[in-house]
């Protein structure tokens, strides 16, 4: 199996180092915690709620990208494709409380639920209250009758920037809490991959796919799809995606959503693009007007090849929120 280049000083080291640059990047918004692979805002927020977002590293600019003024109070971050142990959940914890509580929001994969349960029983001990929203959004991992058996993928974005924006405006954890999970109850994705990611420490990719082919539904670490074929148009990928989109999510004429097509590490703007115009098409055609668009690499596997496709539906509430300022390394509006 071939080697995957990567311009690179000790690969055991390349968390750590990754996330003083993005710290760097941030121009002022985040700092480093000593010792920790732990971002957090430069500027405390206290007399509100927090938000603690988090899980393993290799996906950036996810999950560190995504704290600064409008998002996160504060992310953990695991080693490569690894959850953040117990004891960063707590620190990080403690180091965004300010006064009424913290938010957990990550993926729904087995080793962050374990750890952020554990930390969160651990931030008890200590007196501080957390609530916690897993994002669930990969409609290819499992039929909605089995919806926590759902991963997370792309939908951490439209939550953790909608549940941003409710920490600033919101007095109570139960409130954020209350609006984090309607955001991620009304959030689905699906992707697609022609080709595979790799782990830094090994150089190896972490699947094997033939060059003529691609895998719809495929996970963000290279978990299974739903199906494996023949490269196709991008036409009819894009189809076949949105008829799984549109069957566990079905919409109404009139509907607004938001739209997100994410690279997932090494695929061309071009590509995402001629996806955006037949996704489009496709919600226009069933009368679905797209109330906001973002097409770029939030949430990558390495150098994975391949596209998500995320769609919110939105209410007056949630709209509010996604539109409200934001600012990051990873993600600015207004």
């Amino acid at each position: 199996m071939r080697r995957v280049k990567k311009i690179l000083n000790d690969p055991t080291k390349v968390v750590a180092e990754a996330l003083e640059g993005i710290v760097l990047a941030s121009d002022g918004i985040a700092t480093l915690m000593p010792e920790r692979t732990i971002v957090l805002r430069a500027e405390k927020r206290t007399g509100k709620p927090a938000l603690l977002i988090g899980g393993g590293s290799g996906h950036e600019p996810m999950f560190s990208g995504y704290v600064g003024p409008g998002l996160a109070d504060g992310a953990v971050c695991g080693q490569v494709f690894a959850a953040p142990s117990p004891d960063l959940v707590l620190d990080a914890t403690k180091a965004v409380d300010g006064g009424k509580g913290v938010l957990f929001v990550y993926g729904n994969y087995a080793g962050d639920v374990m750890n952020f349960d554990m930390g969160a029983e651990l931030a008890a001990d200590e007196g501080i209250e957390t609530r916690t929203v897993r994002v669930r959004d990969d409609v290819a991992a499992a039929p909605p009758e089995r919806l926590d058996d759902r991963r997370g993928i792309a939908g951490d974005v439209f939550v953790i920037k909608i549940a941003g924006a409710a920490a600033e405006a919101v007095d109570t954890l139960d409130e954020l809490h209350r609006i984090a999970a309607k955001a991620e109850a009304n959030t689905r994705s699906i992707g697609v991959a022609v080709s595979a990611g790799s782990i830094p420490e090994t150089g190896i990719p972490t699947f094997e796919i033939g060059d003529d082919e691609i895998e719809i539904g495929m996970g963000a670490h290279g978990e299974p799809g739903t199906r494996r074929q023949k490269l196709a148009p991008a036409d009819e990928v894009v189809d076949e995606m949105m008829n799984q989109l549109l069957a566990d999510m079905p919409l109404a004429t009139g509907d607004e959503v938001g739209l997100l097509i994410n690279n997932l590490g090494s695929s061309t703007a071009m590509e995402l693009l001629v996806a955006n115009r037949r996704v489009r098409a496709r919600l226009a055609a069933i009368g679905v007007t797209v109330h906001e668009t973002e097409i770029g690499p939030f949430i990558t596997s390495q150098e994975m090849a391949g596209f998500s496709i995320t769609l919110i539906r939105l209410d007056d509430e949630l709209k509010r929120f996604l539109d409200a300022p934001a600012r990051s390394f990873a993600y600015s509006r207004g």
